[in-house]
């Protein structure tokens, strides 16, 4: 069984391409952003368009902060660059496909059938300092971790 990563844990540097075409790495964030790395079950179902559009709702609040948004899914770059221009999202979706991010962080299925929601926050020094797992309450971790990104600000 895949451990999951805690506050604490260092980050592992995951690299990626997002729906954009991007070359996404958290390496390239560090000593630079927070980030808020939330992992989703599916694009274009009920909760996790919620969950999105709340992220794309407080996205200037999370930049203002310094903070950067990243969502990961099993889904296509394909399916992916449709939700994002579907939703107006204006933050980077990675493709999961083979499931290798989800291990990395230790993101496992709920009753073995649906991927988990959880929001990590990783703060500049690739440092986990908050995670949020809930199925089904998409608007909570946007809250979440709003809070924890404006503390990171401050110190």
């Amino acid at each position: 069984m895949t451990k999951s990563l805690a506050p604490g844990d260092q980050a592992p540097n995951i690299a990626a391409t997002a729906h954009n075409g991007q070359q996404v790495a958290l390496a390239d964030y560090i000593g630079q952003r927070v980030v808020v790395l939330y992992f989703y079950p599916r694009d274009n179902t009920a909760i996790c368009t919620a969950e999105a559009c709340a992220f794309r709702d407080a996205y200037e609040d999370f930049t203002q902060a310094g903070a950067v948004v990243i969502g990961v899914s099993g889904d296509s770059a394909a399916s992916h660059q449709d939700f994002a221009q579907k939703q107006r999202l204006p933050f980077l979706l990675l493709s999961d496909s083979d499931g290798a991010i989800r291990k990395a962080f230790g993101v496992t299925n709920t009753l073995g059938l649906v991927p988990q929601r959880v929001t990590f926050v990783i703060d500049k020094q690739g440092v986990i300092r908050h995670v949020f797992s809930s199925l089904f309450s998409a608007d909570k971790h946007v809250q979440e971790a709003r809070q924890i990104v404006e503390r990171l600000a401050k110190e």
